[in-house]
């Protein structure tokens, strides 16, 4: 392998050389191994139908899913990738088996040429001649230009699609997700201001409220704000470096990263991000908590926008470092509050106006929109999920959509609303204080028995009164095994049995949680 740094590229050379200059492009017929002819276009997805194959659909879609045709010239394959950071994850983990695929499918290969395309647009293809010749000034000049991930400006208007998100770009932005979409009011009017303000803030190149941390319980549109957030920036008409990520994602890429010995590489790629959006805080945690705080020091000092959002706030974050709580908390706080009435009925008559759109025949009338804002008290994705039902019914079943039709529909959510949410947040601090016990040490390994059997039955009840897994519930006590969680349950089924005195103290304790 070699690597022209002046180019801008990495080349695999198998030692062939051409014996006459020959330059195919796309659509250009190739012959393959098999003796037929391909169009250059064909022969690449039948490379990248290989790579899939021997390296698996999770890192093929980390990878090689910007990894572009520009031409074949004689022997020699010239690929190219929208950023330097994927440029060198490709030549260094991936050169060797791109160039064996290529060899496969077209047996006179020698070379394979990687460029960097230059803010997401195909650099200027380089000729049999311009090998040989001189370095033009401007070569250098194109890729000087740093090329770091960025979202797509505007949503993709005909499929309505989310642009893919990979290692490089992080999560997907969903193009649903913008602030036209977003329905504001009471409950979350503060938390929808300070979000438009950070866009406008990284517009202009300016930092406004740095770090900001949004945090509410499930579905009151935390994740649609930040999505928001991008969506906006991203449509500046500048180029930005906009990250979104997942802390699910951030984890899984960090710890890919130490794996295969690149981690330094993937924290210099993402320290250089404009506008950096952490989403689900509540799940980070372990080594990849403690190298967000890193970069989270590192971005902050150097004046960069970064904005989080969890399902509670920073100093409940107890996975995290007490470091990292406290740059969270030193920036702006702000919670979204649950759904009161009046926003649950303009949410609806949104949703139920974004129907009438799409069916001519789909028709809420008001009584329908107030008796929906009634009954679903949850969450905005209860809301969007009755308004999907009734919608449903009505295409299916030609009914027309009453409020007769709703009760039918929607019985399981009335059935809920009378049913306070609990969080895995709330156990503990009743169980903490209930038995005494400080709600770091369930949190914590102490295996003393007068804490490890509050923290069973606080595992116990996080099971039997939240929707989360048992994966997730160890996570939030302390980074547990989900086998852990197992065992805490069916420990404590298995005491209630045994001793009613017991029994009864859990059933109180689950009232004083419903309450």
């Amino acid at each position: 392998m070699a690597t022209n740094a002046a180019a801008g590229r990495t080349e695999w050379n198998s030692g062939s050389e051409a014996a006459e200059s020959m330059v195919l492009k796309g659509g250009q017929a190739v012959m393959g191994h098999d003796g037929k002819d391909y169009s250059a276009h064909d022969l690449f997805q039948r490379v990248k139908s290989r790579l899939r194959a021997a390296l698996g659909e999770d890192v093929f879609n980390s990878w090689f899913v910007r990894l572009e045709l520009e031409e074949i010239v004689d022997d020699v394959v010239h690929l190219s990738v929208p950023t330097r950071f994927l440029c060198s994850w490709v030549q260094s983990n991936y050169g060797d088996k791109i160039l064996a695929a290529f060899k496969a499918e077209m047996p006179g290969t020698g070379r394979v040429v990687i460029t960097v395309r230059v803010n997401g647009q195909a650099r200027p293809t380089i000729s049999h001649k311009a090998e040989s010749a001189p370095v033009a000034p401007a070569e250098p000049q194109a890729i000087a230009t740093p090329a770091t991930p960025r979202v797509p400006r505007e949503p993709a208007p005909a499929t309505g699609a989310a642009p893919r998100g990979d290692a490089l770009s992080g999560s997907a932005l969903d193009p649903k997700m913008t602030f036209d979409s977003f329905v504001g009011g009471q409950s979350n009017e503060m938390a929808l201001q300070v979000a438009k303000q950070v866009a406008s803030a990284v517009n202009n190149n300016t930092v406004s409220f740095n770090p900001v941390y949004i945090h509410s319980s499930v579905g009151l549109g935390k994740s649609h704000l930040l999505n928001a957030i991008g969506w906006a920036a991203a449509a500046s008409g500048e180029p930005k470096n906009i990250v979104y990520l997942t802390a699910d994602h951030f984890m899984y890429h960090f710890i890919n990263a130490v794996k295969s010995q690149s981690a330094l590489s993937f924290k210099e790629w993402l320290r250089r991000v404009d506008l950096l959006l952490i989403d689900d805080m509540q799940f980070l945690q372990g080594k990849s908590a403690t190298e967000f705080g890193h970069t989270l020091g590192t971005l902050l000092t150097g004046a960069k926008q970064v904005v989080c959002a969890g399902d509670a706030p920073p100093r409940d974050l107890e996975m995290l470092d007490e470091r990292v709580r406290s740059r969270l908390s030193g920036g702006l706080v702000v919670g979204i509050n649950p759904l009161d009435l009046e926003l649950r009925k303009a949410i609806v008559t949104r949703r139920a106006e974004q129907a009438s759109a799409r069916f001519a025949d789909a028709h809420f009338t008001p009584s329908v929109i107030d008796y929906v804002a009634r009954v679903v008290v949850s969450h905005g994705r209860d809301l969007d999920g009755a308004v999907n039902r009734l919608l449903a019914a009505n295409q299916l079943t030609k009914e027309p959509i009453t409020v007769q039709l709703a009760e039918r529909t929607l019985a399981d959510l009335v059935r809920a609303r009378d049913t306070r949410r609990v969080r895995i947040e709330d156990i503990l601090r009743i169980v903490s204080r209930h038995y005494k016990v400080p709600r770091n040490d369930l949190l914590s390994s102490r295996r003393s028995r007068d804490v490890v059997r509050p923290r069973q039955i606080a595992m116990y009840l996080a099971k039997s009164l939240t929707s989360r897994s048992l994966p997730e519930i160890g996570r939030r006590f302390g980074g547990r095994d989900h086998t852990t969680v197992l065992h805490s349950v069916r420990k404590v089924e298995q005491m209630i049995k045994d001793d009613g005195d017991l029994a009864q103290e859990i059933e109180l304790l689950k009232r004083m949680l419903e309450e």
